[in-house]
């Protein structure tokens, strides 16, 4: 049975991020996730957590100057410093949290940027992240994201992705597959879970093509949620969806009479 994570950066927009916690605990929910906690202090992060009995299973390191277009630093050559420092931002925070998995955005490369340069730089960092999450039980996560939503994004396809993760050569790295993103890319959504499915560190969803709740789109989620059983995956599925029209009124999916799951 799949266990499914709200995000709380898409959906419960109706409140304001710190109701957000309460709000997902009130819909059913057990666990969230958050693209960035940074502009909270870690201690009030973990007071809701804790008040409303949530496990944080997923957030992203600091990205660079999101206002200005950066989306990561990971791939970024000359900011190797900077990345570094935001790395250890985030297990500060992991910490405070419980937060066993973090994402490391890759970032959006500079027309006329060397790729080269670029991938060696992406690895090194990958390799420095890896060892510093290794020391305390922590999975570094690379997603694929498309291109249609972030033009230039450094890392864009699965295969991509799972050949940077191999070439690392750190075990606790491992791939973020978002079915969104991957549909959207390459399809294919079926084989690559089947190739890939013990290097698949967390699960992402969201209709396809508006990115709405996993109902009433291209993709055939409740054939996926059988799949992912049927394969033994046991990490957490991330509801990183926009809601059509009010977020508790779209969970009829997941907890109503009609559920999908």
């Amino acid at each position: 049975m799949p266990q499914f994570a709200a995000n709380l950066s898409l959906m419960f927009n109706e409140h304001e991020f710190l109701q957000r916690f309460s709000a997902a605990a009130d819909a059913g929910f057990k666990a969230v996730e958050f693209l960035f906690p940074y502009e909270y202090s870690e201690q009030k992060l973990s007071s809701l957590l804790m008040r409303y009995q949530l496990e944080n299973v997923l957030f992203n390191f600091p990205p660079g100057d999101w206002a200005a277009g950066e989306r990561g630093l990971a791939a970024l050559p000359g900011r190797e410093e900077e990345f570094k420092q935001s790395i250890a931002l985030g297990l500060k925070y992991a910490f405070a949290l419980g937060t066993r998995r973090l994402h490391m955005m890759a970032g959006v490369i500079p027309q006329g940027a060397d790729l080269q340069q670029c991938e060696e730089v992406y690895v090194s960092n990958l390799q420095y992240a890896a060892k510093q999450l290794a020391s305390y039980g922590i999975t570094l996560l690379i997603e694929p994201i498309n291109q249609r939503d972030m033009p230039g994004y450094f890392l864009s396809t699965q295969e991509q992705a799972h050949n940077l993760r191999k070439k690392s050569g750190e075990p606790n790295v491992k791939v973020q597959m978002d079915f969104y993103h991957a549909q959207i890319t390459e399809g294919d959504l079926v084989t690559t879970l089947r190739q890939h499915i013990n290097e698949i560190g967390h699960i992402q969803i969201a209709g396809v093509p508006e990115r709405h709740e996993p109902v009433d789109c291209e993709l055939n989620y409740p054939y996926l949620f059988k799949l992912l059983d049927e394969l033994g995956y046991g990490g957490w599925i991330g509801c990183e969806y926009r809601p059509r029209a009010g977020t508790v009124e779209g969970l009829g999916w997941l907890f109503g009479e009609q559920a999908i799951v």
